[in-house]
């Protein structure tokens, strides 16, 4: 055999060794670097609801419901999404009830226009007031149980199938609005005053930031002129 077609032959069974090591790797194309994109959470609309019964006079409510009333009126105004749907039994006190549990919610800051009130037929012999909404909420899928690769040693020195599960599970449970993990936030309200100040200072050619208070100014690391390079 020539020189020439002995360095073909070995050109080919190099490729056809090497080709036949990444095929015989399963999984390797299913698994990213990325944890997220191995494990990721999902955000889902859950629906919340409290029933607490109405006990009439001045107090309206016994002091554990008020407590939990309280509780999930707090809740649904830091994760809750649409209106607060506040149900009262059919009768002749639901108007009473209705007037009650809905300004006790606007009370806390909730705007009447997202407080949905309505009235119910008895089910059973049921009273209670049915106060509910949708919020979300994140979770990732169960971690794999397959622990059997040596991740010690790994010849092929691929991305192990459970990385980043941790990871993915904690944010989830951490997060405190879902909502913020499907993209950012809506732009709360400008501050016009403060933008026409900065403005009229930036058109004066004066500093447009706002000064630090006379008794800050010693104690910042930044007060006073600074004696590198002098």
């Amino acid at each position: 055999m020539t020189p020439q077609k002995l360095f073909r032959a070995a050109a080919l069974a190099t490729a056809l060794i090497g080709g036949s090591c990444t095929a015989t790797i399963p999984g390797a194309d299913s698994i990213a670097e990325d944890g997220a994109v191995n494990h990721p959470i999902a955000v889902e609309p859950s629906y919340r609801d409290l029933k607490v019964y109405y006990a009439g006079g001045a107090d309206g409510m016994s002091p554990d419901d008020a407590v939990k009333f309280d509780a999930f009126l707090a809740d649904y105004r830091a994760h809750g999404n649409g209106s607060l749907g506040i149900s009262v039994p059919d009768g002749p006190a639901s108007r009473v009830a209705i007037t009650y549990f809905a300004e006790r919610a606007a009370a806390t800051g909730i705007s009447r226009d997202r407080i949905l009130v309505s009235t119910h037929q008895l089910a059973g012999g049921d009273r209670r007031v049915d106060v509910s909404y949708i919020g979300y909420a994140a979770h990732a899928q169960p971690c794999g149980n397959d622990w059997s690769e040596n991740l010690a040693f790994t010849a092929d020195n691929l991305t192990p199938q459970n990385f980043g599960c941790s990871v993915q599970h904690n944010i989830a449970a951490m997060v405190a609005d879902p909502r913020d993990l499907l993209g950012p936030g809506g732009m709360g309200p400008m501050d016009t005053a403060r933008r026409a100040a900065v403005m009229d200072h930036y058109e004066k050619g004066e500093v447009t930031q706002a000064d630090k208070r006379t008794v800050d100014k010693a104690t910042e690391q930044s007060a006073g002129a600074s004696s590198v390079g002098q």
